[in-house]
């Protein structure tokens, strides 16, 4: 079984490759940072010598090196299992007052990744008659942010996107699930003196997938929505 994972380098996208692993599926994972990437996989290496893993260091936002990825994977692996389409970026600011072109950047990076990557990759799970694809989406996907006006347009964007994919691909036997995490406690998050039980940690979401992965092949969870138990910080 084969795993597909864009940001995979940090956060959540790490820490669902992490869960993957453990579950034995091979890994497709992309960041940016070719560093932590190396990381990343020779952890994953030690802990889990018998998976097959590739890896590749580029900007998702970038069109022909996000296919040319794409032609890599399914030159290397014979079927294409899972789908996490993760990597995401955030500036915050609100629309009246940010820089011309934050958005153009944000829906690049938010939704024409795992747009394209879902068309494509889901081709192959179409012939297979199988398989599952994840959008982490985020709370700002159903309630705007305002001082992240442009981030929540390209989430509410990467939301649609997810509905549309359900019910183009349900009857091809393909599962498509949001995930729409609160307050996460990522890389962004860095030197917060906000104590860590104020938020979701990645491995939260990661086991939420793991959790939808196992369900009967008549059952899908169509949105996974994980909060802080007290509230968003």
């Amino acid at each position: 079984m084969l795993a597909v994972i864009t940001g995979a380098s940090k956060g959540i996208g790490k820490a669902v490759a992490e869960a993957l692993a453990a579950e034995g599926y091979d890994l497709a994972i992309c960041a940016r940072n070719e560093q932590d990437l190396n990381m990343l996989v020779n952890e994953l290496k030690e802990g889990y010598p018998a998976i097959q893993i590739y890896q590749s260091a580029f900007d998702c936002a970038n069109r022909e090196l996000l296919l040319a990825f794409v032609d890599k994977v399914l030159d290397q692996f014979e079927s294409v299992d899972v789908l996490v389409n993760n990597v995401g970026l955030y500036v915050p600011g609100s629309i009246m007052d940010e820089e011309d072109g934050v958005l153009e950047h944000m829906i690049n990076t938010n939704l024409y990744a795992a747009y394209y990557l879902s068309k494509y990759f889901a081709g192959e799970m179409i012939e297979q008659h199988k398989g599952h694809i994840f959008n982490i989406c985020s709370t700002a996907s159903i309630k705007p942010v305002v001082a992240a006006g442009s981030y929540s347009i390209s989430k509410f964007a990467l939301m649609g996107l997810t509905k549309v994919l359900r019910e183009e691909l349900m009857h091809q036997g393909i599962k498509v699930t949001a995930v729409l995490p609160g307050s996460t406690l990522t890389a962004s998050w860095s030197g917060t003196t906000i104590p860590s039980s104020r938020f979701v940690l990645p491995e939260d979401v990661a086991s939420a997938i793991v959790n939808a992965l196992k369900m009967s092949e008549g059952a899908v969870v169509d949105e996974i929505l994980v909060r802080p138990m007290l509230g968003e910080v």
